[in-house]
């Protein structure tokens, strides 16, 4: 193959599919392994390694690379493969569409197009270390390299893109998130939409004698998120009573959703694109879509004084993006708090003492509130391996809305609707929360747990 910017590629089976366990299967993208293997050498006499590039549809591309390879000329690569169809026509947006990432279980990094993949997956232990809450764990973390979503694309630009394939891609991107509970919904209800639409797509029209209630029982985590998916408890005793959901059950209402899909394909409503495009349109007005996600933990609400004994902190994750500041329950699937940049002040703090391992650095958040018919200030303290790296990315959205802000004179009525949260609206949770309150002069008002110890 010809050589792109400098970068020598040879490639060999372009394209393979991957099951959905390969990660927990042990393959890696061979990239942290490259200083243990025997070189090769392009036709430039530079040392090279054989690395694989990660899609969310299922499919890797394989090619060999210079050592010293940037993830633009990767990008470029991938790209340009004939067999995905990704001209750089369909991608020439303002903002790119798609982003090289490099992630593992504990950490996940959009990279810069000056990065160099080989170089940074050399390293990343160190980086797991250093960001992550899990550090004890990351001796065998190996990085993957996946074309991706681009974090600074925005809602609207997105709403623009008409190409099939790209639409598939995010799809299968939104797809993963819907499933891993990352997407957070406000009910089942929206889980058993996004399913049916799912099921539709990959599925074809509705069949009644393949397309059962006991057929979604057995495959529900295919088609809802984790904390749906999980059996019920007379189901994992092994009574062997043959039971499978009833009425109420999650995949009763995908059932259910599923029928009520027009199952002609001359139907403007069942066109394979039309449904792709109706799921993204769903997914795009979930508060945290095309969010960039962090680890981090928060102090739980003392409640009694038994549960200073027991109590311990809430796992959580921060999902940021070019609408605000999110913090999500990922093991209940559920949203907490969502603040727009123009509600939010934060400060980043460093740990007291640096070398204790247990001394994490943290984000402070600041948000009014009306109490009691009082506008009031609460702080939650968000503490994470990974508050520097979300400092940053806030300052950079926050900067941008402040940018259209000052400008938006002339064209308010477009800031606006570019800066509300998505329709699909929430209730802030506080009562999850451990949280100080300032009335307007910066009076400390009301405190919890250790906050009553400052």
């Amino acid at each position: 193959m010809e050589q792109q910017n400098d970068c020598s590629i040879q490639r060999g089976q372009p394209l393979r599919r991957y099951p959905n366990d390969y990660k927990a299967e042990g393959h890696s993208s061979t990239l942290n392994k490259t200083t243990m293997n025997q070189p090769q050498y392009s036709n430039t006499g530079r040392p090279t390694v054989r690395i694989a590039v990660y899609l969310m549809t299922g499919v890797f591309l394989t090619m060999e690379v210079e050592q010293n390879a940037t993830a633009q000329q990767i990008f470029t690569i991938v790209q340009s493969e004939a067999e995905l169809g990704l001209s750089r026509f369909s991608l020439s947006t303002t903002t790119p569409i798609f982003a090289l990432w490099m992630c593992s279980s504990q950490l996940e990094v959009q990279l810069r197009p000056t990065h160099k993949p080989v170089e940074l997956a050399a390293k990343w232990n160190y980086l797991v270390n250093k960001y992550s809450s899990y550090a004890e764990d990351s001796d065998d973390e190996e990085p993957l390299l996946y074309f991706r979503r681009n974090i600074f694309l925005s809602k609207s630009e997105e709403e623009q893109i008409k190409d099939i394939k790209i639409l598939e891609l995010l799809y299968a991107e939104a797809r993963y998130n819907v499933l891993q509970g990352r997407y957070a919904c406000d009910g089942p209800a929206r889980y058993a939409s996004l399913g049916a639409l799912q099921a539709r797509i990959e599925l074809g029209p509705y069949n009644a004698q393949t397309h059962t209630l006991a057929f979604f029982h057995r495959h529900r985590g295919r088609f809802l998120p984790h904390h749906y998916a999980s059996p019920s408890l007379l189901l994992g005793l092994g009574l062997g009573l043959g039971l499978v959901g009833g009425k109420g059950a999650p995949e009763a209402h995908l059932l259910e959703q599923y029928k009520r899909i027009p199952s002609h394909n001359g139907s403007a409503n069942a066109n394979p694109k039309k449904l792709i495009r109706k799921y993204l349109e769903f997914c795009w007005n979930l508060p945290c879509y095309g969010a960039a996600f962090f680890q981090g933990q928060i102090e739980r609400p003392v409640r009694g004084l038994a549960s200073w004994i027991t109590n311990r902190d809430m796992q959580i994750l921060i999902a940021i993006n070019t609408s605000g500041v999110f913090i999500v329950d990922d093991i209940q699937c559920s949203l907490l708090l969502g603040l727009k940049y123009s509600e939010l002040s934060w400060e980043m703090a460093k740990p007291s003492d640096e070398n204790n391992p247990d001394c994490l650095p943290c984000l402070f958040l600041q948000f009014p509130v009306r109490e009691n018919g009082a506008r009031v200030y609460k702080i939650l303290q968000v503490f994470s391996r990974q508050a520097p790296m979300m400092d940053t990315l806030i300052s950079g959205f926050a900067e941008d809305y402040r940018r259209q802000f000052i400008n938006s004179d002339s064209n308010n009525d477009q800031l606006e609707h570019s800066l509300v949260f998505p329709s699909g609206s929430f209730t802030n949770k506080l009562s999850k929360f451990t949280l100080a309150t300032f009335d307007d002069e910066g009076r400390c008002i009301g405190q919890m747990g250790s906050w009553s110890f400052r």
